[in-house]
């Protein structure tokens, strides 16, 4: 068992996959010479050479209309956007053509394509490059949507994802780069369509994924020492395919629910997990889903305003003690 900080989980996955399919290649901005920008393809430009880690020009569109062409020919690239806010210029490609390829074919094509990269806020880089990306993404048909939050699920999913035959985007809070945690020393998948359960509890259940996980496994701790409450954490960590059933079996335990997400709060994915709750579990309820979410204003630049935009445990804290007491 290896302690891996999480870029170097994913650049093993890398790694291990293009070892093992010589059709598997990378793309990207400054991905090669420069290793990119957050240091994820290190060492892979001189491993394997210009022809397998392409350094492209300034141009998602062209970037993803590539990769999209190569995969539908048997390829499999691994493009990575140097910020998922960029991929906003690529989106007639990747939802008009990527996601919609298998199947307005018939089946009789497939586009084997990942799509990573920073997804969410950094530090002060103000707002044009701080989204969160990934609900966007999960409300188009045809692609799949996964958020790892430990190094060991980034590195099992960026393998699942390479070896899927449908377009993945893959997104990474730039907040989870440098922490560590064990990865296994042998290879291994991690599927999609699988929630995990980070903390047994019995008192309320926090839904979250990425680095909100974290998140909320701060808050957990400091509401059993504070206030004596049982948290469970849930990390969905596959938005779609989405593992409804490990969250509803936690809420049906805990009969509370705090949905936790970093994107903003209006319309944001966690939305759409506190609606799937209240449908499936409403009976079990006894107070109404609570949600944190990052607030509805473009990301500011100035740190201390930055960091008011972003929950943290303290947001998650209140919440989950109104929820307790049944405070809308």
């Amino acid at each position: 068992m290896a302690e891996l900080a999480y870029r170097e989980a994913l650049r093993r996955a890398l790694i291990e996959e293009m070892d093992r399919d010589e059709n598997v290649f990378l793309m990207g901005e400054d991905i090669g010479r420069y290793q990119g920008t957050f240091r994820v393809t290190a060492g892979l430009f001189e491993k394997y050479g210009a022809r397998r880690v392409v350094d492209t020009p300034i141009s998602e569109p062209g970037i993803v209309g590539i990769s999209t062409g190569a995969a539908l020919m048997g390829l499999r690239p691994v493009v990575e956007m140097m910020t998922m806010s960029f991929s906003i210029l690529a989106l007639d490609q990747i939802i008009n053509h990527a996601a919609k390829v298998r199947y307005m074919s018939g089946g009789q094509f497939s586009v084997p394509l990942v799509i990573r990269g920073p997804g969410g806020a950094a530090n002060q880089l103000s707002a044009q490059h701080s989204h969160s990306m990934e609900g966007w993404y999960a409300h188009v048909p045809g692609l799949k949507v996964v958020a790892p939050s430990t190094p060991s699920d980034a590195y099992g999913m960026l393998k699942t994802a390479i070896r899927d035959d449908n377009p993945v985007i893959f997104t990474e809070n730039p907040g989870l780069y440098g922490i560590k945690g064990e990865v296994d020393d042998d290879e291994f998948l991690v599927p999609f369509g699988k929630a995990v359960v980070r903390r047994e509890g019995t008192d309320l259940s926090l839904v979250a994924y990425s680095r909100m996980v974290h998140v909320c496994l701060e808050a957990a701790e400091r509401l059993d020492k504070e206030d004596g409450v049982s948290v469970e954490v849930v990390d969905v960590r596959s938005l779609v395919p989405m593992d409804t059933d490990t969250i509803f079996a936690s809420v049906r335990k805990t009969h509370r629910a705090v949905v936790v997400y970093e994107d903003w709060k209006s319309g944001g994915f966690g939305a759409e997990i506190c609606t799937r709750i209240q449908e499936s579990c409403f009976d079990d309820l006894d107070a109404p889903v609570g949600r944190v979410g990052g607030l509805n204003v473009p990301m500011p630049y100035a740190r201390n305003l930055e960091l008011q935009c972003i929950p943290n445990a303290d947001d998650v804290v209140e919440k989950s003690r109104q929820t307790l007491q049944g405070v809308i």
